[in-house]
């Protein structure tokens, strides 16, 4: 049972997590759940204890975050449309962290930052579009800072001078500025990789392991290493059909 109304310990607890995490919003508690937003990150987050020592739960409302947090959902009722299930406050943190990361970086919240800063830019002149372009290129490569968690999911690397922001649709053919800063059209890899991609001589398949072009020299194959697959959803893959399209073209 979960302890209702929460104890002085775990309302602490409680805001203490979601504080740290990104949401400092206090909505309010019902029947055991303490409700927390972010003026940054979209959606709701629930927290609840069985006890002042735990074991800790989290409700969540955004049904994009849900999917992609990658925490298998507990059979308990309560807010939200789904429920996860906690034995420490580390583990906690963890995913309130991941859930904000997920938050400020899913459709649409970019393309709601992009409008904001811009509202007031004028677009008459080529340079002042190019201002434009640049904010939005940058909303972009910040979000997917986020959702990639700061390193290239090929290679491991994480010096951010070393990772690009790389367009899986390129920016110049997207219909429109949702399509130009929806993290699911892009992937954000090291340098070298992204050279190799944005002139699609590297694509991914549905797995997410790499295609190379018959134009890549055997050298160039050879330094293009990586460890893992790049960890996909539907979104990525229905864009990268296109790339690999443009890639095989090239050959």
């Amino acid at each position: 049972m979960l302890e209702s109304p929460q104890s002085f310990v775990v309302r602490e607890e409680c805001q203490k997590a979601a504080s740290q995490n990104g949401f400092r919003r206090i909505l309010g508690e019902e029947r055991g759940w303490a409700a927390f937003g972010s003026t940054t990150a979209k959606g709701t987050v629930y927290l609840a204890a069985i006890g002042p020592s735990g074991p800790w739960l989290l409700a969540l409302d955004h049904l994009g975050i849900i999917r992609e947090l990658s925490v298998p959902e507990a059979d308990i009722s309560g807010p939200g449309r789904a429920r996860f299930f906690f034995d420490t406050l580390g583990a906690l943190y963890a995913a309130l962290h991941r859930t904000y990361e997920l938050g400020v970086s899913l459709p649409d919240a970019p393309l709601q930052e992009f409008e904001r800063r811009v509202a007031d830019l004028p677009r008459t002149t080529e340079v002042e579009r190019l201002v434009v372009q640049r904010i939005g290129q940058d909303v972009f490569r910040d979000r997917l800072m986020d959702y990639w968690q700061g390193r290239c999911p090929l290679t491991g690397i994480s010096d951010p001078a070393l990772l690009r922001a790389s367009h899986i649709i390129p920016w110049a053919d997207c219909e429109s500025d949702a399509e130009r800063l929806d993290v699911h059209n892009g992937l954000l890899l090291s340098a070298l990789w992204d050279a190799a991609f944005d002139r699609a001589l590297v694509t991914f398949d549905d797995e997410g392991r790499p295609e190379f072009s018959a134009g890549l020299s055997e050298a160039a194959r050879a330094e293009l290493r990586w460890h893992t697959p790049i960890s996909l959803t539907d979104e990525h893959r229905r864009r990268l059909v296109r790339h690999r399209q443009r890639v095989r073209a090239s050959h």
